[in-house]
């Protein structure tokens, strides 16, 4: 069984979730509660695990892969159906483009810790704290948004892999949640946000949002 060391509002987990849905994987959750007791993933049993100290983290048998994209990458080698990825080279590196330009461009810069330590060592109250978070998702998602309305089966109402969600969708989902939840205008990116719609209606997306996760607070 995969073992899916998780907390219910990464967005870097959530990605693990969604591919793990996709390709039809049975896995168990172990939480790591980001903001509990000074941060589990801080804790020495977690790095001991994992010495990054962040989430996520897959084991499987004595395998322990961290980082989102590496997760993924291991997901479809070891399970190539459904592939992810579309069988073109050329096609596979532009849906790769995509999403680390989410995972490495857009996401670093307002992710848990970065604004933990905006607020905290920098002394930035909350208004300061969201114009930076509102400035990188604007530059971010208009640059993607360019690219995006580009690809036929997307424009054409698909996806990436053109009648089925794959490794983009598995990035851009939760970066669009996150932005809303900072009250991110997205009027500007129709076409990112069109796609993110007819993910919605998909099982493996319902099922891996963060408020159905067995971890999750819905109060906070």
């Amino acid at each position: 069984m995969l073992t899916l060391y998780s907390y219910w509002r990464s967005t870097a987990a959530w990605r693990v979730r969604l591919v793990l849905n996709l390709k039809q994987l049975a896995y168990q959750q172990e939480a790591v509660h980001l903001l509990q007791d000074g941060g589990e993933q801080r804790h020495a049993a977690y790095r001991a695990l994992n010495p990054q100290g962040l989430v996520p983290l897959l084991v499987d048998g004595e395998q322990r892969i961290a980082q989102s994209l590496a997760i993924i990458e291991y997901l479809e080698e070891t399970h190539p159906e459904p592939a992810l990825l579309p069988r073109d080279a050329g096609a596979r590196a532009r849906i790769r483009s995509w999403s680390q330009f989410i995972v490495s461009e857009i996401h670093p810069l307002n992710n848990l810790r970065v604004l933990q330590y905006l607020e905290g060592e920098l002394g930035l109250d909350e208004n300061s704290r969201n114009s930076w978070y509102h400035h990188w998702i604007k530059e971010g998602l208009a640059a993607l948004e360019k690219q995006v309305q580009q690809h036929l089966p997307i424009r054409q109402g698909g996806f990436s892999l053109g009648n089925r969600p794959g490794y983009f969708e598995a990035c851009l989902v939760p970066q669009l949640y996150n932005a809303r939840r900072f009250n991110c205008p997205l009027e500007s990116y129709p076409t990112l946000v069109a796609l993110d719609k007819r993910c919605q209606s998909l099982a493996a997306f319902s099922k891996a949002v963060p408020e159905m996760q067995p971890d999750a607070v819905l109060d906070t």
